[in-house]
């Protein structure tokens, strides 16, 4: 069993953007959805160099290899993404833990990071679109639904919270 304090946090680089991508795409098919669902998901997964230097991404490190990650980004103006109304504000865009690293408290530990991180930066609210799979994991770390909207999958909604830093 890995004792979560030997994992460390830091600042992911531009070099980390297909690692985060893995792990993307491997925590996403851990709920074994549709596979046509990647394809619609594949932008909204795939990390790359230039987003890890736009946005404020760490990672979550266990020996020497990256385990998971989460992004912050602020949206400076409200707009559609399809049929998705996106709120002008911060927001926890990602969070991913690797499936072999689930349930040890890899996600609440990424959780204070990001809370820290937020203070440093004077951000006192994110908001977040949550996997239907994963809403008992942020109930436990103090997010707060708010309401259902329409996701980039057809004809599918997905619960938006918040997150007071």
């Amino acid at each position: 069993m890995i004792n979560v304090q030997e994992i460390r946090i830091e600042k992911a680089v531009e070099q980390d953007s297909e690692a985060l991508t893995r792990i993307s795409f491997a925590a996403k098919r851990h709920w074994n959805y549709p596979i046509h669902f990647y394809d619609i998901w594949k932008d909204e997964l795939t990390i790359t160099g230039e987003y890890i230097l736009q946005n404020t991404v760490y990672k979550a490190i266990y020996k020497n290899q990256i385990i998971g990650f989460y992004s912050i980004v602020e949206n400076k103006y409200e707009f559609y993404s399809g049929d998705t109304f996106v709120q002008k504000g911060f927001w926890l865009e990602h969070i991913f833990i690797h499936p072999d690293y689930h349930g040890i408290g890899i996600g609440r530990k990424l959780i204070e990071n990001l809370k820290q991180i937020s203070v440093e930066k004077r951000i006192h609210n994110l908001l977040i679109f949550v996997d239907p799979f994963a809403r008992g994991f942020y109930d436990k770390v103090g997010a707060y639904y708010l309401y259902d909207t329409k996701s980039s999958i057809p004809e599918r909604f997905i619960p938006v919270y918040e997150l007071k830093i």
